[in-house]
């Protein structure tokens, strides 16, 4: 029941988004005047609508896209009648299907024939399309401000001992039934015990796991003083870290690997303990929120550079026996899956909101580096469209043409057809693998 609650916390923060993301183009649009004649809410058969003014709102069966629909997007194709355009709308999905159809036009009443999106000055058709993904950028600050500055970030205080292997682990790191081959822990023969809290390590102080973990590694075979803390007082021991080979790892704990594609591997020391930490939220002042979204953006930004690369993996994942990388983008699919494992977690309802939060944050976050790809039927392509035009018009005035100058960017389909075929094998992909393989959080 708590994994289905989480799944429909996530569609109603999707749709919100979504919702939101559209209000950013139709707002505009009918500030500069264009005739919006449908805003809609997800796709497949509508299930309610109503109609104010000139514009029926309405919302359909599936939450998981959206779009307005203005007049005239796309200009006349030339001997046209100005009276009959192109009908087309913001809705990727919408858009395709309409331009994979022979000509679908709209007729024009003469009081309209100067309310078109065409006819915009540059400046206008960018604010008109920039609205959508703004909105989402608006949406991911907002939701990452009260994360970061009204519930706090998670910081993990202190470093404490919640369990002691008996036994040195073996060449792989997994831990043996008896210590009979391999011998006792470093922990063990040092005397460490379940509850010991690390005061300091080798004279430093140890203020969390991280702290301890990077001391205890970098003195493989070292006798080092550790004190701890133990019923009330403070023992003193000493600590030889066993020598063990580990595989590298990165910043997202994914393995290193060679030019060869092989694992990295490092000396590292090893004492045999399970660690505890207590965790706190410390919020942070608003001067730290530019910094914490442009970090979000910059990440966000990254992911969707190294996609192709990340697919790979993916697919290794899939339909192989490689591990899923912690860090791989998932599907809507996988983002259910997160929703739901989140809230049915055993942990603080404090965790649970913080997690949804950021999911939905996160998902903005993408939305806004997504739609400003300059291609078709993303709002990016029809933001480079309109720059294009700006570009193209003095040139034509230079060269004698008169008359209106417009970038028919609907000429641009047949590649956005082909990529539009590449980003839904993606989705398969991604969607199969989050079945098969999903990414673990937390």
């Amino acid at each position: 029941m708590l994994f289905v609650l989480g799944v429909l916390i996530l569609l109603f923060g999707v749709a919100v988004s979504i919702a939101l993301h559209e209000i950013g183009h139709l707002t505009p649009a009918k500030l500069f005047g264009v005739k919006v004649t449908q805003y809609m809410i997800g796709f497949g058969p509508t299930i309610w609508s109503r109609r104010r003014g000139e514009t029926e709102y309405g919302v359909k069966a599936i939450p998981l896209g959206g779009y307005i629909r203005m007049i005239g997007m796309f200009p006349p194709q030339p001997g046209d009648d100005e009276g009959m355009v192109r009908a087309s709308s913001t809705g990727r999905w919408r858009q395709m299907t309409e331009s994979l159809r022979e000509a679908t036009y709209e007729e024009i009443p003469d009081g309209d024939r100067d309310r078109v999106f065409y006819k915009l000055p540059t400046w206008k058709k960018v604010v008109v399309m920039f609205g959508g993904p703004f909105m989402n950028l608006v949406i991911a600050t907002v939701l990452l401000v009260i994360i970061a500055c009204g519930i706090g970030l998670p910081a993990y205080k202190g470093a404490g001992v919640s369990a002691v292997l008996p036994c040195t682990a073996d060449a792989s790191g997994k831990t043996v039934a008896t210590c009979a081959a391999s011998g006792e822990s470093a922990a063990a023969r040092a005397g460490l015990k379940a509850g010991d809290q690390f005061v300091s390590v080798d004279g430093t102080k140890i203020s969390s796991t991280n702290d301890l973990v990077s001391i205890v590694q970098s003195h493989p075979n070292q006798a080092i003083p550790v004190v701890v803390r133990r019923d009330g007082r403070d023992v003193t021991l000493s600590l030889t870290p066993q020598l063990q080979k580990m595989v590298r790892t990165d910043s997202n704990g994914d393995p290193v690997l060679n030019s060869k594609g092989q694992q990295e591997y490092a000396d590292v020391g090893v004492i045999g303990v399970s660690l505890s930490s207590k965790t706190v939220y410390e919020r942070q002042s608003l001067s730290y929120a530019p910094g914490f979204v442009g970090s979000a953006l910059k990440d966000t930004a990254s992911v969707f550079v190294q996609i192709p690369q990340k697919m790979v993996g993916i697919w290794n994942a899939a339909f192989g026996s490689a591990a899923r990388s912690s860090s791989s983008p998932v599907s809507v699919v996988g983002v259910g899956r997160i929703a739901g494992d989140t809230t049915e977690a055993h942990t603080a309802v404090q965790n649970k909101v913080l997690m949804l939060l950021s999911i939905i944050a996160s998902l903005n976050m993408a939305l806004f580096v997504f739609n400003l790809v300059p291609l078709l039927p993303l709002d990016g392509g029809h933001i480079a469209g309109a720059l294009w035009e700006a570009v193209k018009r003095p040139i034509a005035r230079a060269r004698g043409v008169k008359g209106p100058v417009y970038a028919d960017v609907a000429k641009a389909l047949p590649l956005a057809y082909g990529v539009s075929i590449v980003l839904l094998a993606m989705f398969v992909l991604l969607a199969y693998a989050d079945i098969v393989k999903p990414v673990k959080v937390g």
